[in-house]
């Protein structure tokens, strides 16, 4: 099984489950005792989100690409960010290692359109919603085209990540107002719901919602254990 290395603490309360999910995924794979070699290098989320809320992406890209290499020179063979927000820096960090780096929203998007979905809702922060990177990819390399929460719902939806589920918390009333604006976006022929911030899955989940839900920390994780075990 080939060694992954994850880039994490971004929010370390997703990084703990990615650690579960990858470890449960190679247990049911292999049985017995085993378990999945990994690295992890985990930032302080502080300074990283308040970098993000800045502006200073180039800060941030120095850290990023600083840490993907700690991460290969310690013996990684793939790579994950365990973030869909820094996938922002996604092509600086690929350009400076030779191992792959495997882009959450390509593996979301590979399980999106086995089960025949191209037209779901995304929720996830601000920067995930609004930019380019995310679902520009979405559109452009896989012909899925997301349905966003407008503006007032996007700063509700980005602030119960990094003052709710970042930090652990997790609110009854914070469930509902997700839930109400999945609802509402429904009604715009969406066909499915992306989980599209690694912490949105403390929240809800296929349990509480008729679409079909896309948890891209679990879809990452699998696709994660999929590769080092070689398929």
């Amino acid at each position: 099984m080939k060694t992954l290395g994850l880039i994490g603490g971004l929010s370390w309360e997703s990084t703990a489950i990615y650690y579960r999910l990858i470890n449960e995924a190679t247990k049911a794979r292999l049985g017995g005792l085993h378990s999945a070699p990994m690295l992890l290098w985990s930032f302080d989320f502080a300074p990283v989100a308040e970098h993000q809320m800045a502006g200073a992406w180039g800060d941030l890209e120095t850290a990023m690409v600083d840490a993907a290499r700690r991460l290969t020179n310690a013996g990684a063979e793939a790579l994950l960010i365990c973030s869909n927000t820094m996938h922002k820096l996604y092509e600086a960090v690929q350009a400076s290692v030779t191992v792959p780096v495997l882009h959450i929203a390509d593996a979301t998007a590979a399980a999106m359109l086995k089960k025949g979905c191209r037209n779901p809702i995304l929720l996830a922060t601000r920067f995930t919603m609004e930019q380019q990177f995310y679902t520009g990819r979405l559109r452009d390399v896989h012909g899925i085209r997301t349905v966003l929460p407008d503006e007032a719902a996007r700063t509700s939806v980005h602030a119960i990540i990094y003052n709710e589920l970042c930090q652990g918390i997790v609110r009854p009333e914070s469930k509902e107002t997700y839930l109400a604006e999945i609802a509402k976006l429904s009604r715009q022929d969406a066909d499915s719901v992306i989980l599209g911030c690694t912490e949105v899955g403390m929240l809800i989940g296929q349990r509480d919602i008729d679409l079909l839900v896309f948890d891209t920390t679990e879809i990452h994780a699998t696709a994660a254990v999929d590769y080092a075990l070689g398929g």
